[in-house]
Parts: structure tokens; C-alpha cells; sequence
């Protein structure tokens, strides 16, 4: 088998060549038909995504993945809209970043360029197949898909119709691909391949993210956990507060940017906790909450575990603390630098916890929920980078490319 991935990686690197050739008119009309393409095939998307979910059923998959799981007509329809979104964004290859003239008469020109063979690695959401090669294809990247084994039929179903427009158009189908060995070893494979491929995306949980920051020798950018948290200040807005707190965690529960985590400032606790109890019970969530909440309002006890914990189901921690700093000292410990919220009515202790939260998103007085490629305005995304270095936070279309210095001269020598 890896003689088999060597030729696959091959025939992507040397695919990814083809692209260079694709104006930005000729990629956005592709993507428009891919988009018609996925809409032409629902049924069939729907037919392979029932068979997946019959299996989801026997293998016992929690209620937050069989959601990510689930595609009906009208998710199928949101997939095409993200498509043709993305064939809308202003072209991301070549554009001129910066430029200047040297001492010694050279023009430099700082230009963006496509990254190459992206490998990426994801679990679950059928979805991420089709928004992860159209931003690939956009950008001018060739991507290597390696998706969930519980997504296997509904993955390969949507790969079928993107590869067949690529066909249409005489281009290589390899330029989308899943990859042939989806196998743990595989993957191990995949991620150690650095001659072929250019950049790693793993996004997904724990022991994924780890598995290949340990193994990898290709660049890595983590899409880790959504260990988020939000904070309420003895300045909050109780009303407000509430309305974003339930936001955070209940409209969606099972996604990286809900709160695990509720953070509840001790000068406040007395008056607030018995309202959010009430709140979350009429939404139906398991409150866990340290030695102080449960003094005020009856949940079971949460520990160090459950703090280091993403649920991505409707369970949420709540713990008291010391002000903004106790909030700070909790997210430094626990955080895993996606998105952090405080709720407060004071200008300075928003700025101080806005200084001192080292995380991708940090907001005043919104929902987590937020951190996201459209939400940010930036249409669909490969996923929520952890990382400092090169993409932080959604990771759209810019995230893709790199950049090249072009030095015009007229026979400078040093």
C-alpha cells in the first residue's frame, strides 16, 4: 500500500501544475457547476449519507456526531451555496502584497502564490469534503481528503461529483482526491510524505491533532480542540448575559466553538447562578459545577477532567471565581487557544481580559459561536487554526496561499 500512496501523492504534486494554467475565470465557472453538480446529485448524496447513518446507529455514535453526520436536501443545499460563495471571493493567486524599489535599483514584488499538495485530515462532517476542496481549487491548491470512516460513503459520493466536472473539462480528477489507504497506517503514510505534499490540516479531536503534531515531518497547521469558556463579570448585563451564555452552548452544542466552560465572577454568583440553572434546565443541559456552585444551586460535581474536557454535547461546566483574574488564571490552565468570551459592562476589565487571553477569537459581549468563516465574513473555511504561525483562527481563503518575492533587475550584481 505505501508504493500505492507514493504514485497517488505523486500524481497529485505533478497535478497541482495544471492549476497554474486555470485563470481566475476559469476556476470560478468550475466551481459554479460543481456547485449545480452537488445539487443535480442530492439524492444520490443522501442515498450514500443513509447508508453511513445506518452504520453511525449500529456503532453507537454520540448524538452531536450523527448530527454532523446527517445530510437531508437542505444541508445539501448549503453545501452548493458554500461552493458558489467561494467562486465568489476575489482571487487569492497573484495579487501584489506589497512592493518597493531597493537601494540598488531592484524592484521587488511580494505576490501570492498557492501552498501545493494540501493534505487534509478531518472527522465526521460530510460537508468539509466539498468546502475543503473548493477553497483547495480556488486558492489553486491540490487536496489530499482523508475523512472519517463513519463519512466513508457520503465522503466518496461527494468526491464522485466534484471529480466528475474536473473530467468534464479535461482536467486531472486528481487534483481532488480522497486518499487510498484511509487506515491509521495510512494516515501515518500521509503525514511523513514531505516530498509530495506541502502542508498537513488535521482538524478534529484530541487524539488526532497529537497523533500527527508527534508524527508528522510534513508543516502542520492544528485545527485542535474548542476547549472555549465564558466569563461572567460582577459588571455583566444578567439578562444579556444569559441570552449569550445559552447561545454559546446550546444552538449547536456539538461544534469546536460552543462553551464547555462557564465562568461566574464570586461578587455575583448568589443572585446569578440560580438564573442560569433555570435557563439551562429549560434547555435540557447536564450542569456540573466545582464545591462554591454547588453550595447555590444543586448540579453535580466537576472536576480537573471536566475542565480539560470537550464535551461537544449539551454539558456544560460552571465554576465560581475571583474576578477577571480568577477567569484568566482558569483559561490559562485550561484553555486550548480557540475562543474565549467575558460579558461585562466595564471598558477596563473587558481590555484587561482581552490583553491577557492569548486565544484565536476573544470577544466582549458576543457568543463564542461566532468564530467561524462566514460569520467573520470570509466565506467557508478548512477549519479553525489553534496555531500562532501562518493562519490563526478561521482559516479561509488567504490561509491557503503563501507568498513569493518576484526581483526585477537591469544587470544589478553584488
Amino acid at each position: 500500500m505505501g508504493r500505492d500512496m507514493e504514485q497517488f501523492l505523486k500524481e497529485a504534486k505533478s497535478a497541482s501544475r495544471v492549476l497554474n494554467t486555470l485563470s481566475g475565470s476559469d476556476k470560478n465557472k468550475i466551481l459554479r457547476e460543481m456547485a449545480n453538480a452537488l445539487r443535480a446529485n442530492t439524492m444520490d448524496l443522501m442515498e450514500a449519507n443513509a447508508i453511513d447513518m445506518l452504520e453511525g446507529e449500529k456503532n453507537r455514535l454520540s448524538s452531536a456526531l450523527m448530527d454532523r453526520l446527517f445530510l437531508d436536501e437542505e444541508r445539501v443545499e448549503s453545501m452548493a451555496k458554500a461552493v458558489e460563495e467561494i467562486a465568489a471571493l476575489k482571487e487569492p493567486v497573484g495579487r501584489v502584497l506589497d512592493g518597493w524599489v531597493t537601494e540598488d535599483g531592484l524592484k521587488i514584488e511580494k505576490v501570492s502564490i498557492p501552498i501545493g499538495v494540501i493534505g487534509i485530515i478531518y472527522e465526521s462532517r460530510p460537508n468539509v469534503t466539498s468546502d475543503t476542496a473548493a477553497l483547495c481549487f480556488k486558492s489553486s491548491n491540490v487536496c489530499v481528503l482523508k475523512g472519517g470512516k463513519e463519512a466513508q460513503r457520503s465522503n466518496k459520493a461527494i468526491a464522485k461529483v466534484l471529480k466528475a466536472v474536473l473530467e468534464n473539462h479535461d482536467l486531472p480528477t486528481s487534483l481532488i482526491s480522497l486518499i487510498p489507504d484511509s487506515s491509521r497506517e495510512g494516515v501515518a503514510k500521509l503525514i511523513k510524505m514531505d516530498k509530495y505534499v506541502d502542508l498537513i490540516i488535521p482538524r478534529g479531536g484530541a487524539g488526532l491533532i497529537k497523533y500527527v503534531s508527534e508524527n508528522a515531518t510534513v508543516s502542520v497547521v492544528k485545527h485542535d480542540k474548542g476547549q472555549c469558556h465564558t466569563y461572567i463579570d460582577k459588571d455583566a448585563d444578567i439578562d444579556n448575559a444569559i441570552k449569550i451564555a445559552i447561545n454559546a452552548k446550546v444552538q449547536r452544542p456539538g461544534v469546536c466553538n460552543s462553551m464547555e466552560t462557564l465562568l461566574v465572577d464570586k461578587a455575583i454568583a448568589k443572585e446569578t447562578l440560580p438564573l442560569l440553572k433555570e435557563a439551562f434546565d429549560a434547555a435540557h443541559t447536564d450542569l456540573k459545577g466545582c464545591s462554591a456552585t454547588q453550595e447555590i444551586i444543586n448540579v453535580a460535581s466537576a472536576s480537573d477532567i471536566d475542565y480539560d474536557t470537550e464535551y461537544l454535547a449539551n454539558i456544560l461546566n460552571i465554576k465560581v471565581v475571583e474576578g477577571v483574574n480568577g477567569a484568566i488564571e482558569h483559561i490559562v490552565r485550561f484553555g486550548s487557544g480557540h475562543s474565549e468570551a467575558i460579558i461585562t459592562q466595564n471598558i477596563t476589565t473587558a481590555e484587561e481580559f482581552l490583553n491577557n487571553i492569548d486565544a484565536a477569537a476573544v470577544y466582549v459581549n458576543a457568543s463564542t459561536r461566532f468564530t467561524d468563516g462566514g460569520a467573520f465574513g470570509f466565506g467557508a473555511e478548512v477549519g479553525i487554526s489553534t496555531n500562532k504561525l501562518h493562519a490563526r483562527g478561521p482559516m479561509g481563503i488567504e490561509g491557503l496561499t503563501t507568498y513569493k518575492y518576484k526581483v526585477y533587475g537591469n544587470g544589478q550584481i553584488r
